[in-house]
């Protein structure tokens, strides 16, 4: 075998393919998660397309490996690698863009064909370092004797790169230096061992170019609409985050994953948003009569709905759980979350609920990652464990997010709740935004609107806007449970559905 002087080891060529591979594999989760989310039908997605495009690797490498048995060959190969790998959360961006028109106007076919476009351009690199496997036995067998011995070592160092490579990235890279760097680090290591065996100075720029493509801002290859301006972005544990102010107006919304959604608003002159969370201010009263003495937030993001809170009820105490620390933090400092009476949990909604010992009169539930809320919150155990922890007569209220014209996902809510919950309510708020209202004392239009003359100015239009339009929740929806609770599919569906009458 022709072996240059400095030449890798073949041993370390499949550990940092092995690694690069899995890691990528990660990072290529993350990099879907905002957009598509971080369902089982997303994880199936890429892992199926991973191993399609292992498996079409595996079978082209050996028939290369056959043709150009060289060290310098299998070398080029891992540069090819490196380079496809490092043009991914670049080129992958326009694929996204279309992704969040797509949800945003409800296409299902530009849905699934960016969706598809994506795992595909992940798929190439991937194919690429399929190839390195088979190629490297090829060269390191040297009696068939020797075979068997040979490609389970191979294959075993292999392995054991790609369960480093898992934890390195979900553990290390991705919360420390994001995911566009962890797909750049993966390159990067992977360059750095082609090059030293393939003896060309001209190849030494590839990793230097990778290096300087790890230091720029992360900021640069992101874009906001004609008048708004970033004021703070960072690559959280959980998601991509960033705060835009509306140079005009002075307004800033909380953006998660890439713009697709907004989930926090402050205004420059208001406690109000003229959106959902202003009908968590009145709809509680519709139930408890009153206002509530404390709540829970599950889902508190930057803090909108705690900051009205603090304007309007101020002796209300509000206790706010974000699984996202970061978040509660921008919070802090870009929405003025100051409210006095405000408590804040970095947790999981449920297992927060699950170990607290505090009794509501109202939980919010506002948990969405766009499209999906998490089925863990949708089912009657997640109900049920509401009901321990609300005061007698207290009340739960879910934001439903769907597709516009889709009520799917609003039947399954609130037959769920209603399994639990003696009166569900319905507040269709906004054509893709119905607030369900369930406790297990009474709750009525009446109720809020006797309520409205001791609220506070501001909210009286929201307050009686909110009565006229409470009505008893849709029938016809079907029961979830932890064991079986399909929200994806149900989402997906709908989305496929009012696309599909869209173009009738």
């Amino acid at each position: 075998m022709d072996r240059p002087r400095f030449a890798p080891p073949l041993g370390l060529v499949v550990f940092v393919v092995g690694i690069s591979t899995l890691g990528s594999e990660i990072a290529a989760a993350r990099l879907l998660a905002p957009y598509f989310g971080a369902s089982t039908i997303v994880w199936a997605n890429t892992i199926g397309i991973v191993l399609v495009a292992l498996s079409i690797g595996y079978w082209y490498g050996g028939r290369v490996a056959d043709r150009d048995p060289t060290l310098s060959g299998l070398l080029k190969i891992v540069l090819l690698g490196a380079i496809l790998l490092a043009i991914v959360p670049f080129v992958a961006d326009p694929f996204l863009e279309v992704a969040v028109d797509a949800l945003d106007t409800v296409s299902a076919g530009a849905f699934a064909g960016s969706l598809l476009a994506v795992l595909a351009l992940i798929a190439v690199p991937v194919l690429v370092l399929g190839m390195v496997a088979p190629y490297a036995i090829r060269l390191a067998v040297e009696t068939v004797d020797q075979a068997g011995q040979i490609a389970g070592r191979l294959y075993a160092i292999s392995t054991i790169g790609s369960l480093l490579g898992t934890f390195l990235s979900a553990l290390l890279l991705i919360p420390l230096l994001g995911t566009r760097r962890t797909f750049l680090v993966m390159a990067l290591a992977l360059a750095l061992v082609a090059v030293l065996g393939l003896r060309r100075r001209a190849l030494i720029a590839i990793p230097a170019l990778l290096l300087l493509l790890i230091a720029l801002p992360v900021g640069t290859v992101k874009a906001t609409e004609d008048g708004d301006r970033v004021i703070h972005e960072a690559d959280t544990e959980y998601q991509y985050a960033r705060v835009v102010e509306d140079e005009s107006s002075g307004d800033r919304y909380l953006e998660l994953n890439e713009g697709q959604a907004v989930h926090s608003i402050k205004r420059a002159d208001s406690f109000l948003t003229d959106n959902i969370w202003d009908e968590y201010l009145v709809a509680p009263i519709a139930a408890l009569g009153k206002p509530p003495g404390r709540i829970a937030i599950l889902g508190n993001a930057a803090g909108t709905t705690a900051r009205a809170y603090g304007k309007y009820f101020p002796d209300t105490y509000v206790d706010g759980v974000e699984i996202d620390g970061e978040l509660t933090e921008i919070g802090r400092e870009y929405f003025s979350m100051e409210n006095p009476r405000l408590k804040t949990f970095t947790d999981d909604a449920r297992p927060y609920l699950r170990r607290t010992k505090q009794k509501y009169d109202a939980i919010l539930v506002d948990a969405y990652r766009q499209p999906y809320i998490p089925f863990y919150l949708a089912t009657t155990e997640f109900f049920e464990l509401t009901k321990e922890r609300l005061t007698p007569g207290g009340v739960v209220l879910v934001n439903a997010g769907h597709p516009e014209g889709s009520t799917d996902l609003e039947e399954v809510l609130g037959a769920t709740m209603a399994d639990v919950y003696d009166t569900v309510l319905r507040d269709p708020a906004e054509d893709t935004n119905t607030l369900l209202i369930a406790t297990d004392g009474e709750a009525s239009a009446e109720k809020l609107r006797e309520q409205i003359p001791s609220l506070h100015q501001d909210i009286r239009p929201r307050a009686l806007e909110a009565a006229n339009r409470l009505a008893p929740y849709l029938k016809g929806g079907r029961v979830y449970t932890d064991d079986k609770a399909p929200v994806e599919w149900l989402i997906d569906a709908s989305i496929v559905e009012v696309a599909a009458e869209g173009e009738r």
